[in-house]
């Protein structure tokens, strides 16, 4: 049996995707944000899974390059005139800068990528749990300085006056974006040489690959995926520095974990099955009625502790998640019509 083609692994994901898309189409107004919520999560767990799945090293530092790319784009995107009223202590060129929708994601992905190459220059050079308390440090860090430096932000309060711009297309083309770019990079050199260090760092070592090198180009390649799809995400809903801190990072991290963190389609299966139930769960602690007549109404909180509970299973039943850790490739066809 023959391998399958590149593209028909990358299909996949992308019909996934389009799916989720099309289907939200079809639902009600109200019922339509989660399903651009789920897309946004598709692009933040696929910048995870560039470098949590082609390395091996959990991070809990990413969402702090989707609360920076959200603050970009955010920041960016509200007009001047109004900057005065909502974020009165903003540094003087980013009171009077206003740039458009298009512009503001590429810079969030700009200011992502660089804060990322800035702390891996220190980070990549710690495996195991001494790169994950590190991780987790940094995500302290930026979220303290989101909160209360309001030179570059509106601090404890809500983003308001951004454009809501990001809607199930936008969005749709975001996930798709960010799949695109995670498949060419695992499929590229710098990509096989990464999972080289991953698998045997020793022979890996021999062969004169670099492993902090490679991780740091995966950490800042990851770090501007993250900043863009915080872009998205700003640009979706009013956002604080609360709502991209440790809920977040647990959630993808579960996305991640449910799916398969070693492989392209189970990042993306994973974010799509988790943000379906969360979406419902988060409905049922305010009730909900099923079938139109059984009211199910569960205590505050309850989401968290199901998605726990569900991640710890997988990682018992099975550590691969649910996709086994491998890529799903659409048939080839042969020029007969028979499948390859």
């Amino acid at each position: 049996m023959k391998r399958a083609a590149p593209l028909t692994q990358l299909a996949g994901p992308m019909l996934l995707i389009l799916l989720a898309a099309v289907l939200g189409t079809t639902a009600s107004t109200a019922t339509q944000v989660y399903f651009i919520n789920a897309l946004v999560s598709v692009a933040i767990v696929v910048a995870l899974y560039v470098f949590i799945g082609n390395t091996g090293v959990l991070s809990f530092g990413h969402i702090s390059f989707v609360a920076l790319g959200a603050w970009t784009a955010g920041v960016l995107s509200v007009p001047s005139g109004v900057k005065p009223a909502i974020m009165p202590n903003l540094a003087g060129f980013l009171r009077h800068t206003t740039v458009g929708n298009v512009p503001s994601l590429a810079l969030a992905a700009v200011v992502g990528g660089v804060f990322a190459f800035v702390a891996g220059l220190a980070l990549m050079r710690l495996s195991g749990l001494a790169a994950g308390i590190a991780t987790f440090a940094v995500l302290q860090i930026v979220n303290n300085i989101l909160q209360y430096y309001e030179k570059i932000g509106p601090g404890q309060n809500t983003f308001s006056s951004v454009p809501e711009t990001t809607g199930i297309w936008q969005a749709a083309v975001g996930a798709l974006i960010a799949v695109a770019v995670a498949f060419v990079y695992q499929r590229s050199r710098f990509g096989r040489m990464l999972r080289a260090t991953r698998e045997d760092p020793a022979a890996a070592s021999a062969a004169g690959i670099s492993m902090y090198v490679q991780r740091l180009g995966a950490f800042v390649l990851s770090g501007a995926l993250a900043g863009f799809a915080g872009g998205l995400y700003v640009h979706l809903l009013p956002l604080n520095a609360g709502a991209l801190y440790l809920d977040l990072t647990f959630v993808t991290l579960a996305m991640l974990v449910v799916g398969g963190s070693s492989s392209l389609w189970g990042a993306v299966v994973g974010a799509l099955a988790i943000s379906a139930l969360d979406s419902f769960l988060s409905e049922a602690e305010n009730g909900v009625k099923i079938l139109g007549a059984f009211n199910l109404d569960l205590p505050s909180g309850t989401r968290v502790i199901v998605e726990g509970v569900l991640m710890a299973l997988v990682l018992i039943a099975r550590p691969s998640g649910l996709t086994g850790g491998r890529e799903f490739a659409l048939p080839r066809l042969r020029r007969g019509g028979q499948a390859a």
